[in-house]
């Protein structure tokens, strides 16, 4: 029966805020009917999902009325002093020759097995799978997992519609024809600022700007029609030969979908529910969490440490242990921090933020992170550091209205604001009390319901999935008239 099902691959970059998302499509196409083969990395959460997942691989896991299976395959890396090699580009190279090696032994492998791969689809942190599937003539597709505005402000620069920062101007504002109309210099993705810690990632994702062209040009985006109906309506006019299909909020999308197999690796034992439920509703808890990546300095942790404390809310904090292969030191937090709050090393970011104790979310404005909050109700507290995140943050403060500034990125804050800890006070008690607070939180409600409505039977969200899937069938129906 499997042999008659459509085959569609999906190549993820090896991190958790890609794998994540990523997943959640795959899981989504295998519930209409379809196989999905979800690839990346054996390192470093592959051999950690088949143990979580208890799986072999290629393993048929049944999804509704459909399958899905991993496969893992080897990069080459060692990651002594990986974040060295990461910023060089090293990383990048190894990943893309081993990979384009990989994947094409498995098209060949399915192919032989009677179950040829119909379309692949990738994420933008892997923008070579479009050769590979260009190579083997198989149709592919791209999930864009920043948001609509990310993907324009890529597009503008790429093909230099408008002026960016420069070595010799560089705090040029970019205009824009969609709301908020002007980005500051510092409010584009950092990684297109000459400035850029590590122009390596925005020079990847530009690879993936340029091979738009690629057969079946669709892009799917993880956000939803009603929250940036006007950059989406835009950049459909400006790339006519693009479909861009807005299919989020996925964490919602592929939330009423029974499955087991799971992405986040953590061996962690949660206790946040617990705590959470501990608390009375709406009883002001702040919860901090800048996501997977993002890494403050102890002194940072201390100015919000004790912003925390001066402010007298309580608080849930996940603070992640330091990453293998980075030489980072564990945090040194104040004895007294314990007694207001509570502090784990992970947690299930989505059922914290759908927490009636939750008031607000102490935030590094990553997308994921982003789409949550808004799509839970959920006011923030906006501490972007780099890349998307700055202008992430943007639209939550002077468009989506459901935030409030703490920092200007990483480029803006190089050294430590003494004092900051007032700060941080002021705005978390800005987002959890007093008439801002209702205003910030009636707004998330607002977008709360739109994410819901986008998702529901008949959303906007859930016809334009069902239209992808459809494209996605139609793909192996003309392949089998072909063959007749």
């Amino acid at each position: 029966m499997e042999a008659s099902l459509t085959h569609v691959m999906l190549v993820s970059f090896p991190g958790q805020g890609h794998i994540n998302p990523l997943l959640r499509l795959g899981k989504l196409i295998a519930s209409k009917g379809l196989i999905v083969t979800f690839v990346t990395t054996e390192e470093p959460f592959g051999k950690k999902m088949r143990q979580a997942n208890e799986i072999q691989d290629g393993m048929l896991k049944p999804i509704a009325s459909g399958f899905l299976r991993l496969e893992f395959f080897d990069n080459g890396y060692d990651y002594e002093d990986i974040k060295k090699k990461a910023e060089s580009g090293l990383l990048k190279t190894q990943l893309e020759v081993a990979g384009k090696r990989e994947i094409k032994k498995l098209i060949k492998k399915y192919e032989e097995e009677k179950q040829p791969v119909r379309c692949i689809i990738n994420n933008a942190f892997v923008p070579w799978v479009c050769d590979v599937a260009e190579e083997t003539q198989i149709p592919s597709a791209i999930l864009w997992v920043q948001s609509c505005a990310c993907f324009a402000a890529y597009y503008y620069y790429h093909h230099r519609l408008v002026e960016f920062p420069t070595k010799t101007e560089p705090e040029i504002n970019v205009e824009v024809p969609f709301r908020p109309s002007k980005l500051r210099h510092d409010e584009i993705p950092s990684f297109l600022h000459p400035s850029s810690h590590c122009p390596i990632v925005g020079e990847i994702i530009l690879e993936q700007i340029k091979r738009l062209h690629k057969p079946f040009s669709v892009l799917i985006i993880d956000t939803f029609q009603e929250l940036e109906r006007d950059i989406i309506d835009y950049m459909s006019r400006l790339c006519p030969q693009l479909i861009i299909n807005p299919i989020g909020p996925l964490f919602k999308m592929a939330h009423a979908i029974s499955s087991d197999i799971k992405g986040n690796t953590s061996e962690h034992v949660d206790e946040s529910i617990e705590w959470l439920d501990s608390r009375k509703p709406s009883s002001d808890v702040v919860y901090i969490s800048f996501g997977t990546v993002v890494r403050l300095k102890q002194e940072q942790i201390d100015e919000i440490a004790h912003g925390l404390l001066n402010s007298g809310l309580s608080f849930l904090w996940a603070l992640r242990p330091p990453m293998e292969g980075y030489n980072e030191e564990p945090y040194v937090l104040p004895r007294e921090l314990g007694e207001k709050g509570k502090i784990v090393e992970w947690c299930p970011q989505e059922r914290v933020l759908a927490h009636p104790a939750v008031a607000c979310f102490l935030s590094h404005c990553g997308w994921n992170s982003t789409m949550e909050a808004l799509s839970s109700g959920v006011p923030v507290v906006c501490f972007p550091q780099w890349g998307d995140q700055v202008t992430n943050a943007v639209y939550m403060i002077d468009v989506f209205k459901t935030g409030v500034r703490l920092s200007r990125g990483e480029a803006a804050e190089e050294r430590i604001v003494p004092r900051q800890r007032q700060e941080i006070t002021e705005r978390l008690l800005e987002a959890t009390v007093g008439e801002k607070a209702v205003e910030l939180r009636e707004n998330a409600w607002m977008w709360k319901k739109e994410a819901e409505a986008s998702v529901a039977y008949g959303g906007s969200s859930d016809r334009n999935f069902q239209e992808f899937v459809d494209k996605l069938t139609a793909v192996k129906s003309e392949d089998n008239i072909k063959q007749k």
